[in-house]
């Protein structure tokens, strides 16, 4: 009832501030006066705020809210500096955390990623599923699902406010083979930000950080797959679009794709002055005066110049069914991928696949939308992406036999790329 959202709050609120109006009524001292109107702002002030958090349905509790807001979630939550190989990292995370437990729950910790072309450094979250410390599991690779927040956001929103980590557990209860490890990167850099996970021409890379560092770094220290259809990636609000933007750009890197009232033209971005994290933010178009580049950052347009011979990650869509533009734009889109794939299975000749799965959330551009999306979307991208790991891992392991049985005659032979859905 008293949490951001309870009404009780919000007569709370009314009832402080009517109080400190009347104070100024009937108060005969002036400095009395003025204190009374000077606090009155503050309920006023709180009032709007919580009115907002409302409307958007972000934060529903006082504790989401604190931690989110002066990163004592994040202080929370274990720091792990990833080194050495996939081997290492086992064994080190074994000798920190509890494997019973962690068989149970999985295992939560953010580490700091530097990338090695856009000089980034930020920190990113990894969620382990219960899996990776059952025994059952312990030579297998897991596909990886990289969640992109919005703006303003961090990579802890997942956590705190979607609750992505209990969702995802009760999926895995009746889909136990169907887990993966969630990759939760700061897109932004700050709050203050809103880079769109776009390769800003002489400024701050980041989708090299975001669709390529963070993979890389990923995939070479933890047990999982290498980027490519063993990976998904998914985002709501800005982080929709950068999930849109990024199949496009790197299809060779991901499988699947979930946008989350996402958008497919890009927006003016909010960057640091002089291009420098920590720099003073501004709006701005980063591709003004750069059509082209410009042109291959608008999914909406891009998509058509694909290559037909080009594989695309399979898509999945959610939108608030209150807010009309957002389903208008992700149907538009939709309608242009069915095209596509119409065209692509023509000219292939190959079956066509099924359509976009569309999910319609009762909300608007809010947080209770993306929250409803998370279990449906994962649903869907866990069973593709599972598939695809264990084609993956048959594959290798027929590599790593025959390597066995004609040593001289593979040690030249070509290596197995994984097979293709």
């Amino acid at each position: 009832m008293f949490e951001p959202q309870g009404t009780g709050f919000f007569l709370l609120l009314m009832v402080v501030f009517a109080g400190l109006i009347v104070w100024v009524a009937v108060a005969k001292q002036v400095v009395f006066r003025v204190l009374a109107a000077c606090l009155a702002f503050i309920p006023a002030m709180v009032f709007g705020v919580a009115s907002v958090n409302k409307f958007y349905d972000y934060y529903q509790t006082w504790g989401g809210m604190i931690s989110d807001l002066t990163g004592q979630g994040s202080s929370s939550i274990p720091k792990y500096a990833v080194a050495g190989s996939n081997r290492q990292f086992d064994k080190d995370i074994g000798r920190v955390t509890s494997t019973a437990e962690d068989a149970q729950v999985g295992y939560l910790f953010q580490t700091t990623i530097t990338g090695p072309r856009s000089h980034l450094v930020r920190n990113v979250y990894v969620y382990l599923p219960p899996q990776y410390f059952q025994k059952a599991y312990a030579h297998y690779k897991f596909p990886v699902i990289e969640l992109l927040h919005g703006s303003p956001g961090n990579p802890e929103a997942w956590v705190t406010v979607l609750d992505v980590i209990p969702t995802f557990l009760n999926l895995l209860v009746a889909h136990p083979s169907d887990a993966a490890v969630l990759v939760m990167p700061d897109t932004d850099g700050g709050q203050q930000y809103a880079l769109q996970c776009l390769n800003a021409p002489g400024g701050i890379q980041d989708m090299t950080f975001v669709a390529q560092e963070v993979p890389d770094y990923i995939a070479r220290f933890v047990r999982v797959q290498a980027p490519g259809r063993a990976w998904g990636v998914a985002g709501y609000s800005e982080g929709g679009y950068c999930a849109a933007n990024i199949a496009l750009q790197e299809p060779d890197r991901y499988g699947a794709a979930g946008v989350m009232s996402g958008y497919f033209v890009p927006i003016q971005s909010q960057v640091p002055k002089g291009n420098r994290p920590g720099g003073k933010p501004y709006l701005t178009n980063v591709f003004a005066g750069q059509p082209a580049l410009q042109f291959i950052n608008t999914p909406k347009a891009y998509l058509a110049k694909v290559p037909i011979g080009v594989q695309l990650p399979a898509f999945w869509f959610a939108a608030g069914a209150q807010d009309t533009a957002d389903i208008s734009t992700a149907a538009s889109f939709r309608q242009q991928l069915q095209a596509r794939e119409l065209l692509q299975a023509r000219e292939l000749l190959q079956p066509r696949l099924p359509p976009a799965p569309f999910t319609i959330v009762q909300g608007g551009h809010q947080g209770s939308v993306w929250r409803a999306a998370l279990d449906p979307m994962l649903a869907w991208m866990t069973p593709q992406l599972a598939a695809q790991a264990a084609a993956a891992d048959a594959a290798a392991a027929r590599a790593a036999a025959q390597s066995k049985a004609h040593p001289a005659k593979s040690a030249t032979a070509p290596p197995v790329a994984p097979p293709k859905k």
